[in-house]
């Protein structure tokens, strides 16, 4: 059994996707997605923000090769990891809204707390 869900991607795609979620939520501090894939996201981005409150130079390469952009490093190291400097994990909320319409998929909203 995976210790991980498939999101119903192949390996590739699936991992540009939660990259590309992790570096959104890091951008906007909230975004909306479905269930599985904000619980998915958090698992990332909780090691990413785990990492940055480490703040040496391996731990910035670490985040450089997983996140997108270059300016939600250099926030995530100068601004969100200091925030959560007391805090041991628990960095992201996920709020479920119902479903959506199209297609009835559960969506959430997933936010840094």
């Amino acid at each position: 059994m995976a210790k991980y869900r498939k999101l119903g991607r192949v390996t590739a795609h699936r991992n540009m996707m939660l990259r590309n979620l992790v570096t959104d939520l890091l951008k906007n501090k909230r975004i909306e997605t479905t269930v599985t894939r904000a619980k998915e996201t958090r698992r990332m981005a909780e090691k990413m923000i785990t990492l940055a409150k480490r703040g040496d130079l391996h731990a910035r390469r670490q985040v450089a090769a997983y996140v997108l952009d270059k300016t939600v490093i250099k926030s995530l190291f100068d601004e969100i990891a200091p925030k959560y400097q007391e805090r041991n994990g628990g960095y992201t909320r996920i709020i479920k809204l119902g479903v959506r319409k199209g297609d009835g998929a559960e969506m959430a909203i997933i936010e840094l707390v």
